[in-house]
């Protein structure tokens, strides 16, 4: 498998001002209070004592000893004086704290058709090394997965200069129907065998504890910790790239259901007995929105086929015809921009959220979120919810489904470092 690897430093850093949901106080009650603590750190990416203490709700002299602990255990520092408000006043400066970017390092990957990408984090969620590698579309034996997530990973560990010892855990982001909790895939549209237990066969063959999520749940992820939602309680983001996924963030958290499977709104119907999709059931919005959906109305509408072209080029070819004028190939976009807007209506119906971010590679496909698809969301949604949501579009790149799988990582860390179940150090 061919890897491309960019290097440390064509990296940005993409947490200056640090990771992680921006939570008002108390919002994270249930968590012991050094765990809060750091993550308030680590949120502000530099900040004195004083506002840790004003933003997590407890006394100076709680902050004071708390952050002593977590300094001797290296996991934050002391890096100078913070930037100061206007009204600060006079007077000595307060000394900034910050996490320690190299006190752990985790890896986040995430497979998928056409490619796979991964990234190392630090610490701080500074992204420190990357690699991608394009796949075929084939689904793939379970033995060939693993083999091609432990090369992505050792190729973003080169990239970083790091090695496998270097790394505390792995997130692995992964299509389709993913036990989130079992670190199993029920099933995916790149996986060949069906409920797999991923996490476990990956933590085996490269010796690192690995945590499993649905690839639109880590997409998500990205934006809760390094986004447009950092500061908000709830939203949601509706990706739109090879098939169409959710996730949902409720009171700063990602909603997965009770079985850890819930948000499949690429597999919610929109007509009985309609359109096959590629979970083998039919009238799924995925199936009349996706890559694959408009290609196969390319085909027939305007005669072209698969086996003169690939998909990724019937898509391109498809787009530009609609942008010259062409008739076929905007009513092809419209009438999935119609699918499209009847799913959004629903998330609106059912979740009210302050705002929907549309996301994934598909966003460069301006005709699915015109002006008019947003209207018609509205149109559809019931009258009490005639404002609607704020809508944004984030065309963001591969590497971002696998900055929020290493989110995920970072997130296990935390908790196993300073979560309810330790104890002493």
């Amino acid at each position: 498998m061919a890897v491309d690897v960019l290097l440390r430093r064509d990296l940005p850093n993409l947490a200056p001002t640090g990771c992680g949901p921006l939570t008002p106080p108390l919002s994270s009650s249930i968590k012991p209070l050094r765990q809060q603590v750091f993550e308030a750190i680590r949120a502000a990416g530099s900040i004195a004592r004083v506002d840790v203490a004003r933003k997590v709700g407890i006394s100076p002299g709680s902050v004071t000893a708390i952050t002593s602990e977590l300094i001797d255990t290296g996991l934050i520092r002391e890096t100078g004086s913070p930037q100061r408000d206007a009204e600060s006043g006079r007077g000595r400066p307060p000394v900034a704290l910050s996490v320690r970017p190299g006190a752990r390092f985790v890896a986040g990957i995430k497979l998928s058709s056409p490619s796979h990408s991964a990234v190392i984090v630090d610490f701080a969620g500074n992204r420190i090394g990357e690699a991608s590698a394009p796949r075929a579309h084939a689904r793939h034996s379970t033995a060939d997965i693993l083999t091609e997530t432990a090369d992505m990973l050792d190729a973003a560990l080169r990239a970083a200069r790091l090695g496998r010892d270097d790394l505390a855990a792995v997130g692995l982001g992964v299509p389709g129907f993913v036990d989130a909790d079992r670190g199993r895939i029920q099933w995916s549209p790149i996986m060949a065998d069906t409920d797999v237990p991923l996490a476990e066969m990956v933590a085996e063959r490269i010796g690192k504890p690995v945590s499993v999520d649905n690839d639109a749940n880590l997409l998500t992820m990205a934006e809760l910790w390094f986004g447009a939602g950092r500061a908000l309680p709830d939203f949601a983001v509706v990706t739109i790239e090879h098939g169409v996924g959710m996730g949902l963030v409720v009171n700063h958290e990602i909603y997965r259901g009770a079985g850890g499977m819930g948000m499949e709104l690429g597999h919610t119907k929109v007509h009985l007995d309609g359109a096959l999709c590629r979970c083998g059931q039919r009238g799924c919005l995925e199936a009349y929105v996706a890559d694959y959906a408009l290609v196969r109305e390319a085909s027939t509408a305007l005669n072209w086929t698969s086996a003169e072209r690939e998909p990724q080029i019937i898509l391109e070819s498809l787009f530009s015809h609609a942008k010259a004028g062409n008739a076929a190939a905007r009513s092809i976009f419209h009438r999935a921009g119609r699918f499209l807007a009847l799913g959004l209506a629903n998330v609106v119906t059912l979740f009210d959220p302050g705002l929907i971010i549309l996301s994934g590679a598909r966003m460069r496909y301006d005709y699915l979120y015109a002006r008019d698809v947003l209207a018609e969301m509205t149109s559809l949604s019931p009258a009490t919810h005639a404002k609607g949501p704020r809508v944004e579009t984030h065309a963001w790149g591969d590497m971002i489904w696998a900055q929020g799988a290493a989110a995920l990582a970072l997130a296990a860390v935390t908790d196993d470092l300073l979560g309810a179940q330790t104890t002493g150090k």
